[in-house]
């Protein structure tokens, strides 16, 4: 038997945690997804849009999975302190332009099942969930256990723990392939810093007449080290508000100490004049902002937004 192509079901978003019986929770895990199948003594792997995984992970063909079994899963990378680590997998597999061929071991993260000898998408969640923990697959494969009911206590442990956040799963619901389903809810953990305004990238299409993002550092001894280029957050009201502020403060050389590698055409330089308040998920290896977005305008002497206050040791 040919085994049947699967999309992943996804989450929508919810901004906070909650209790309710009806309920079970799991980590949300910071890796790429992947489905993955066993057929006739070989394991298929594919992401979210289809592509094979097999290239840059081979060792997950080698993983024992029974045959004729499709699961959901996240391919995920551990720090030294035993957390995921996106920003591990993109030096090891270069996506995102972050590649350096280093070495990283990853594990297969397993939470959840659509096939097992015939399609079990249609069968409850905590069925799938048993029938998954069922068959005892061992390392480097992990089958986390969900938390049932106590959303509330688990986000706040994740966050402690530095991960990305909770997924809640209701009880009863089925598996929806390629749908995105209030029946999963992602709540992510987001972390805040203020930074310094030194550049920004000329706009495209709908933002031709404004910017495409702002460049932000912190001041370090040696002078404004920049850290992100942000372009979320912004609605038209702001942007243009923004781009005029910042067209007053423009200088031919740039502000920062180290060099802004990003994609697009050449950045404006401004004089580091405006601080603002900006949400991202974690500092990458490469100590820069992963996903990035302005959240306002901060009242505040620009040298006094510093690495050693807002930096990832802060």
């Amino acid at each position: 038997m040919r085994l049947p192509d699967f999309e992943p079901m996804l989450a929508a978003r919810r901004d906070e945690p909650f209790d309710d019986p009806g309920w079970w929770f799991e980590v949300k895990w910071d890796g790429y997804r992947a489905i993955v199948g066993a057929e006739g003594g070989k394991i298929r792997v594919r992401s979210r849009r289809g592509l094979d995984l097999l290239g840059p992970f081979p060792e997950v063909g080698s993983l024992e999975i029974p045959d004729g079994v499709v699961v959901d899963a996240e391919i995920v990378a551990f720090d030294g302190a035993g957390r995921p680590s996106f920003s591990l997998l993109q030096r090891r597999t270069g996506f995102g332009g972050h590649g350096t061929g280093a070495r990283v071991g990853v594990n297969l993260v397993v939470f959840d099942i659509l096939f097992h000898g015939a399609d079990v998408t249609e069968r409850p969640y905590e069925e799938r969930r048993d029938l998954l923990t069922r068959l005892e697959l061992d390392a480097p494969i992990i089958v986390p256990e969900p938390t049932p009911e106590a959303g509330t206590g688990l986000f706040t442990a994740v966050t402690a723990q530095g991960l990305e956040g909770i997924v809640a799963k209701r009880l009863g619901s089925t598996y929806r392939p390629g749908r995105r389903s209030e029946d999963w809810q992602k709540i992510s953990v987001r972390h805040t810093l203020r930074a310094v305004v030194g550049g920004y990238l000329p706009g495209e299409g709908g933002r031709s007449s404004t910017f495409g993002s702002i460049l932000v550092g912190l001041y370090e001894p040696a002078g404004l080290r920049w850290v992100a280029a942000v372009g979320s957050g912004f609605n038209d009201s702001s942007l243009r508000a923004f781009h005029e502020a910042l067209s007053q403060l423009e200088r031919p050389t740039s502000p920062f100490t180290n060099d802004v590698i990003v994609p697009g055409g050449s950045p404006v330089w401004v004089e580091p004049g405006i601080v603002v308040k900006v949400e991202y998920k974690e500092w990458t290896h490469d100590e820069h902002l992963r996903a990035p977005v302005y959240k306002g305008i901060e009242i505040a002497e620009p040298e006094t937004i510093t690495w050693a206050a807002e930096g990832p040791d802060g």
